[in-house]
């Protein structure tokens, strides 16, 4: 699977963005893994943001603390898809952001980011104060 994720840019403080992660190379689509945002600042470890489960599971989504309520994620199964989208944005959400996905997750591993066999390149996010 390799996934493909674009959308970022410079933006000022209370902006918003689109983030996107388009999957191909694999006979089973975004529906069918757990597709997941993380991102990781300067000097800093990757951090969980957000993600949702395969349809079979129900598709739900969870948040870090810090982003629920301004970010929110979904999926376009035609497109083969993930957005990310970002509202209310703060300099502390400065960052590359990563997609990946991952198969079978147990509900306890999803916010772990070593749980998650696909990951995209990553896209750079600033925003400015």
């Amino acid at each position: 699977v390799q996934l493909q994720a674009f959308g970022g840019g410079l933006v000022q403080a209370g902006g918003s963005l689109r983030l996107s992660c388009e999957a191909s190379g694999s006979t089973f689509g975004v529906d069918a893994m757990a597709m997941g945002w993380f991102r990781q600042a300067p000097g800093e470890e990757r951090e969980f943001v957000a993600t949702m489960r395969e349809r079979e599971r129900g598709s739900t989504t969870y948040y870090a603390d810090s982003v629920k309520g301004r970010f929110s994620i979904s999926r376009n199964n035609a497109k083969n898809t993930v957005y990310l989208q970002m509202n209310s944005l703060k300099p502390e959400d400065t960052a590359v952001y990563f997609c990946a996905g991952g198969r079978r997750l147990i509900t306890s591993s999803l916010r772990q980011s070593q749980q998650y066999s696909y990951w995209g390149q990553g896209t750079q996010v600033t925003v400015s104060s």
